[in-house]
């Protein structure tokens, strides 16, 4: 399955509360990408609260794009990504 990154923009904040009524929100979010395959890996906020960098598994961008109107969700920019692990290059070994 692909993976995504998707850029959103809040202006006036993305404002997600704690407790009970976040975890509302959010899982209205997962139940509501479920009905196109699109899994919701992890996201990253801007200090501000303004921007959100989220991960996603999805079939395709469009999948992506569906979900998020559906859910109400803005959406600056989506771009196929790939895992880049510095582990995997066993960092100091020079042995090749």
């Amino acid at each position: 399955m692909p993976r995504y990154l998707v850029e959103r923009s809040f202006p006036n904040g993305l404002g997600v509360p704690l407790g009970s009524e976040g975890r509302r929100l959010v899982k209205k979010i997962v139940a509501g990408n479920t009905d196109r395959h699109v899994t919701w890996i992890q996201s990253y906020v801007s200090r501000d609260d303004s921007t959100t960098y989220c991960i996603y598994d999805a079939p395709n961008p469009e999948a992506v794009r569906i979900c998020a109107n559906i859910l109400g969700l803005p959406v600056d920019r989506i771009t196929e990504v790939t895992v880049l692990d510095p582990y995997a290059y066993h960092l100091g070994d020079d042995r090749g």
